[in-house]
């Protein structure tokens, strides 16, 4: 029976589902290449070699197995040639300048570590106040020692002073710039306190964004994330510019679902992947437990402690240091994996990741979590949710409940401001 083949749509090129498993082993899951291979068009048979069409005769058939046998050598081969060719158009680490706002902060001095020891980073900007812990330009000296081909410049802004006036060096060419300034949630504190403290030290980065790098992608970790995202996404579009630079970060409830249900199943957190959709706050935090693989054989009884276990994890961090900070730590691994899958894309190498974009994948909410295709441009495609099981339609119904009004909340802001020029 003959191998199906059917053209790749990156090179128009024709393989087997073999061939295209073994080039993209390592880099996607096996589900991931198996619903790319339903996206593959077959390759047309030629003309009268379909179903019914008359036996060839044996001596021509004879022939034609020789020359088969013959040629098979020759077909693996080009097949071989053509993985490497693949291989080869892989792009190679980039150099691409990517700025860290707030970057000598608790989430930020970790968070620009590891953007520093990105392969795909030529130059790092650490930014922050003259109130921050440690001055910035002491993070880049200190950062600027590392074996990494990165250079690290530190940036300083007085308190009171607008981004827009002071942060031109750092910012322009950049082609990502991740955001953990603000201030953190202390016990006792709601998202709305919070959203009034931190929506206008957002809004002053973003405003600088979109003068000097406005072809960046800017990822916030600005809490509260619900409404911080879709105000400044919002505030992007009146001014022209393509709300889908503005991406939440909520990897972090990613990678705490991937490390409970490890511990809850002995199986490594590197096989692990649970999409987690929704928002990134409380109740709308929603991991797909039905969705892993991992997860076959759980007691179904299991699955709401877990749920809850990875709703909680961030008040767990903050009652834990008793009032003098959240996740950082944690939160800057999250946030470095984030930037490094978009810096990927941007050169070329297709990743997926959740986060909270403008999307319309749910009717009625206009910014919603889930899986999320980076490429060259940035944000390329944003994924549906996928199939939940029972337990999770009634926690989706939850999650909109709340989501809803912390969008409102972004939406009103963005209303009443807008972007200096």
């Amino acid at each position: 029976m003959p191998v199906e083949k059917r053209v790749d749509p990156e090179d128009g090129a024709a393989y087997s589902f073999e061939e295209l498993a073994a080039y993209y082993k390592g880099k996607y899951k096996k589900a991931a290449i198996n619903a790319y291979w339903e996206t593959c068009a077959p390759v047309k048979k030629a003309k009268g070699k379909g179903k019914g069409s008359a036996p060839e005769p044996k001596a021509k058939a004879k022939t034609k197995a020789k020359a088969k046998a013959k040629s098979e050598p020759k077909a693996k081969a080009k097949a071989k040639v053509k993985a490497k060719a693949k291989a080869k158009k892989t792009s190679p680490p980039k150099a691409f300048k990517v700025c860290v706002c707030g970057g000598a902060g608790g989430i930020g001095q970790p968070l620009s570590m590891l953007m520093a020891m990105d392969p795909n980073v030529g130059e790092l900007s650490v930014f922050d106040l003259s109130v921050a812990m440690v001055p910035p330009e002491g993070v880049a000296a200190d950062l600027g020692h590392l074996e990494k081909k990165s250079e690290v410049k530190g940036y300083v802004m007085e308190v009171g002073k607008k981004p827009i006036d002071h942060c031109e060096a750092a910012l322009t060419g950049c082609d990502l710039v991740l955001i953990p300034a603000g201030m953190p949630r202390k016990p006792g504190q709601t998202r709305d306190d919070l959203f009034k403290v931190n929506a206008d030290i957002a809004k002053g980065l973003v405003e600088a964004c979109a003068k000097f790098c406005p072809q960046a992608i800017v990822a916030l970790i600005v809490n509260p994330v619900n409404s911080i995202v879709p105000a400044m996404a919002e505030l992007y579009k009146k001014k022209g510019l393509d709300p889908l630079k503005i991406v939440g970060a909520t990897t972090l409830d990613c990678v705490r679902a991937n490390k409970f249900v490890s511990q809850m199943t002995g199986k490594s957190a590197k096989f692990v992947n649970v999409p987690v959709v929704g928002g990134h706050a409380g109740v709308t935090i929603l991991p797909l437990f039905s969705q892993v693989s991992a997860m076959k054989g759980v007691d179904a009884d299991k699955i709401p402690d877990l749920d809850k276990k990875v709703q909680d994890a961030g008040t767990e961090v903050v009652n834990a240091k008793n009032g003098k900070g959240s996740a950082t730590l944690s939160m800057a691994y999250a946030g470095a994996r984030l930037g490094s899958s978009i810096l990927a894309g941007l050169s070329g190498r297709r990743r997926v990741e959740c986060a909270y974009v403008a999307s319309t994948i749910e009717e009625g909410f206009p910014y919603f979590t889930s899986k999320v295709v980076f490429g060259e441009k940035g944000v390329t495609k944003v994924l549906g949710i996928g199939e939940l099981n029972e337990y999770e339609k009634g926690r989706m119904a939850e999650v909109k409940a709340q989501l809803k009004t912390e969008i409102e909340t972004g939406l009103k802001y963005a209303e009443a401001n807008s972007l200096a020029d």
